[in-house]
């Protein structure tokens, strides 16, 4: 099995430090020294290499995780995934740039993960739960501290996919990666006109909704949450979308 180098010289900083771990192991895949399949260091070798802490080490493997990068089998450790396929699906992330392709994928997520969500609910293990927390709790952490919530907020909502127990649900947010996070586009609180930290634990909320329904097993509410969540994000942003389209005429 591969191993990462350690190297000669300190890791270099970075102002984001999950960011910097996730290129690190990132470059590790993309020169060989770890192939799909092969075991990534633990997490106490990756706290020594990189010089960070265990919550930066945990938070990195939940952006790669949520990337499809990697993946984490419990009680055994984690591993590198093989590559993904060519896509087929016709929709190429990279023209996502503007505001009106952010409301088509919205519209699009809409249709399925209010119905990926009543599955969820109805289809969950204990696990798929703790994975939802583990995501919430990364995300309401990360918004406090003013650090990075899109990896959280994919890997939460992947896990819900994932919960559905179809994996067509998954593929297709897979394929469409950090791009069904409105915010990694856009400045979404900036276009409410909302203050930031207002929006998102207004997005927080949105959150704990779906994940009570989920873990109370009830398809309904879970389907409401979720359209509730998504519909929200549509109307800030179209709202937004109307006033620059005003001050151009």
């Amino acid at each position: 099995m591969n191993t990462i180098d350690t190297p000669s010289a300190p890791p270099r900083k970075h102002r984001n430090l999950a960011q910097g771990v996730v290129a690190y192991i990132s470059e590790s895949i993309r020169n060989g020294a770890l192939s799909p399949g092969d075991k990534l260091p633990t997490e106490s070798e990756i706290m020594r290499i990189q010089g960070v802490s265990r919550t930066v080490v945990r938070e990195a493997i939940s952006h790669m995780q949520a990337a499809g990068l990697v993946e984490t089998r419990h009680g055994i450790g984690t591993f590198v995934r093989e590559p993904p396929a060519a896509p087929t699906l016709g929709i190429d992330p990279a023209t996502v740039v503007t505001m009106r392709d952010v409301l088509a994928i919205l519209e699009l997520r809409i249709s399925l993960e209010t119905e990926a969500a009543a599955l969820a609910a109805t289809r969950r293990t204990a696990v798929h739960l703790q994975q939802l927390r583990t995501a919430l709790d990364g995300f309401q952490e990360a918004a406090k501290s003013g650090g990075e919530t899109v990896g959280w907020d994919v890997q939460f909502h992947l896990t819900i996919a994932q919960a559905a127990d179809n994996r067509y649900f998954h593929d297709i947010l897979s394929h469409l990666g950090t791009n069904i996070i409105p915010r990694s586009r856009v400045n979404s609180a900036r276009l409410a006109q909302d203050n930031p930290a207002n929006y998102m634990e207004r997005v927080a909320r949105e959150h704990e909704d779906i994940f009570n329904a989920i873990s109370r097993q009830d398809p309904e509410s879970a389907r409401a949450a979720m359209r509730t969540h998504l519909g929200n994000s549509r109307e800030r942003l179209r709202r937004a979308q109307e006033l620059l389209e005003a001050g151009n005429r």
